[in-house]
């Protein structure tokens, strides 16, 4: 899993047919200057914390023949901590 910020959202007027309703937005991995392509089924918006899974965990989460997606927000931050309550 990769914690990430929601950087911006990509529209599209046409999609397979596989591909369930959600949004498609790019995310920058906290930490890194990796950006990437993420499946949103939550609805978060810009600037926001999320926790995305990639590859066949993103994949499997969908009921019968997987479509073509291998990086899902699974999760938004409200907030994190790290050691001895220190919040980030």
């Amino acid at each position: 899993m990769l914690k990430a910020t929601v950087t911006g959202r990509i529209w599209s007027t046409k999609k397979l047919g596989e591909v369930p309703a959600g949004s498609i937005l790019e995310v920058q991995v906290d930490g890194t200057s990796t950006t990437m392509l993420v499946f949103d089924p939550l609805g978060c918006g810009d600037g926001e914390k999320v926790i995305v899974a990639t590859g066949s965990v993103a994949a499997s989460w969908f009921p019968g023949k997987s479509p073509p997606i291998d990086a899902l927000v699974i999760g938004s931050i409200d907030e994190a901590s790290v050691a001895a309550g220190k919040k980030k």
